[in-house]
């Protein structure tokens, strides 16, 4: 994927003591990678129109470099914490972008708030009714700016600041319904990370201490996808890391387990459009 930011239009702002908010427009015209971290407020957005296709992060100081969940239409990310984004990229997509200054939401939190595993996870996909109606009020107030409107910015910033705390204070930690403890998506995390031969189901269940059906469905409760294509983005990502050194193809193709370099192109180029020496040719002119 392509390392460079999007560029982004800023269509309308309104500043208050508590949070910036923006009419953003984001122009990712092909598949990107791109990193966010701020380091004093929580940025929260709000997708006015359909995000590009299979658009995921990563909160890679806490999870594996495989992981990536999927964003929804509202996401949450708190301070100092950075994010890894990978999209697809399209057609431009338009977002309200509220930047909320840490202390306001601290009072609410009364105090900072511990980020475990499934808040992180929640974080990517604020399915809450009453954020998403204050969201859109807010969204009609910078299109529309009317009487009063920095107050009733100021009010409707206070309001999402409770409702984001309220939210946040419900979630505990521990497994979805259905779903693998956090301790066994962190050993099949673990597993993946190592440059090795793909590990099968059986190996997964074992080191779960679960059986294969068990696994099967709890993983994809967990992830929401099946564990197979886990495993396989898994070793396209090892590949595309190790294309970019200078380990040859075929070095590149027995360290992961396949059986042959024409074997490991196949793969490689049914999940990425590219054979592995396309790709490390299109890395060599970025």
């Amino acid at each position: 994927m392509s390392h460079a930011r999007p560029t982004v239009t800023i269509d309308a702002e309104v500043r208050v003591p508590t949070m910036t908010a923006q009419l953003a427009c984001f122009h990712v015209l092909e598949p990107t990678d791109s990193v966010l971290r701020l380091q004093d407020d929580y940025r929260l957005d709000f997708c006015l129109n359909p995000r590009p296709r299979n658009t995921r992060g990563c909160y890679r100081e806490h999870w594996s470099q495989h992981r990536f969940e999927r964003i929804g239409n509202v996401f949450l990310l708190p301070p100092q914490e950075t994010m890894q984004v990978s999209t697809s990229g399209g057609a431009p997509q338009g977002s309200l972008v509220c930047h909320i200054h840490a202390e306001a939401m601290r009072q609410w939190f009364e105090g900072d708030l511990e980020w475990t595993d499934r808040r992180l996870e929640a974080s990517l996909d604020l399915g809450d009714a009453n954020i998403r109606n204050l969201l859109t009020r807010l969204t009609d107030e910078l299109r529309h700016p009317g009487f009063a409107s920095e107050m009733l910015v100021e009010l409707i910033a206070g309001q999402v600041a409770i409702e984001i705390a309220r939210y946040c204070a419900s979630i505990h930690e521990g497994p979805a319904v259905g779903g693998l403890a956090v301790w066994r998506l962190r050993r099949i995390d673990e597993r993946l990370r190592e440059i090795r031969e793909a590990p099968t189901l059986m190996e997964l269940a074992t080191l779960c201490n679960l059986s294969v059906r068990q696994l099967t469905r709890g993983f994809r409760v967990s992830r929401g996808h099946s564990i197979g294509e886990h495993v396989a983005q898994a070793r396209i990502d090892h590949a595309k890391r190790m294309l970019a050194t200078e380990q040859s193809v075929k070095s590149i193709a027995y360290s992961l387990g396949f059986a042959s370099p024409s074997s490991f192109s196949f793969a490689f180029r049914r999940a990425t459009g590219r054979t592995p020496c396309e790709f490390r040719q299109r890395l060599a002119l970025s």
